[in-house]
């Protein structure tokens, strides 16, 4: 499986230990986020993960700032990217299992690099249920 990961200044700490546990499990993870803590514009790095997702290049994506707001924003403007910010693996998995999501968001100012290998590995290991949630996934794109 393909992985895009993208983050601003707030999540390198974060990144680096998702890419090591995502790498250890065998996935490929493409890496467009900061390595340093001076800051940058989250839009810089969200776009070619949304861009991967989108294009079918990355199976998922996953992009960290620090509320997971403003970068979940840019991802969202991509048609096709269904991006849910996640704090908790429970929310992570309603993310995935009800409305498909195919970008894990990751706030990480409120949560600890623990929680968040949690969600990446319950985001990743969560199938969608379909069903009823198939139509309802299907309205949201702007048509």
């Amino acid at each position: 499986m393909k992985i895009s990961i993208g983050n601003d200044h707030a999540g390198p700490e974060y990144k680096k230990a998702i890419v090591k546990m995502l790498e250890a499990k065998g996935y490929v993870v493409t890496n467009y986020g900061t390595d340093t803590f001076d800051s940058v514009d989250y839009p810089d790095f969200a776009h070619p993960v949304a861009t991967d997702v989108e294009t079918g290049k990355a199976d998922f994506g996953i992009v960290i700032c620090g509320s997971g707001n403003g970068i979940a924003m840019t991802v969202n403007k991509h048609a096709g990217v269904r991006a849910g910010l996640c704090w908790t693996k429970e929310i992570a998995y309603l993310t995935r299992l009800h409305n498909d999501a195919n970008v894990v968001s990751i706030p990480a100012r409120f949560t600890s690099i623990e929680q968040a290998l949690e969600i990446v590995d319950t985001f990743l290991n969560t199938a969608f249920e379909g069903g009823r949630h198939q139509n309802r996934v299907n309205k949201i794109a702007c048509q």
